[in-house]
């Protein structure tokens, strides 16, 4: 069983990121370190990324399980959990 096996609404619920979740974020985190030496934007890649993500998130899942999802963005976002994911970074 993998992270795609599991209800995107459980996806919240983990308690940390797996090894392939961390694999997947540095690449990320890569492009984004690319992006701006060749002069782009942060806010403009995160933009696309949040585009691009939410786009295989419904490919993957579908439209209905990704509004549900994205609905309770709002407090884990109020709750830092993406300002504790940036601190792990450095």
């Amino acid at each position: 069983m993998n992270d795609n096996d599991v209800p995107l609404s459980d996806l919240s619920e983990l308690p940390e990121l797996t090894a392939i979740k961390q694999a997947a974020l540095s690449y990320v985190t890569e492009a984004f370190a690319e992006a701006e030496l060749d002069g782009l934007d942060g806010d403009c890649m995160a933009q696309a990324a949040l585009f691009a993500a939410f786009t295989e998130l419904v490919t993957t899942y579908g439209e209905d399980a990704v509004a549900e999802y994205a609905a309770g963005l709002p407090d884990r976002i109020r709750s830092g959990v993406f300002s504790m994911a940036m601190s792990l970074k450095h």
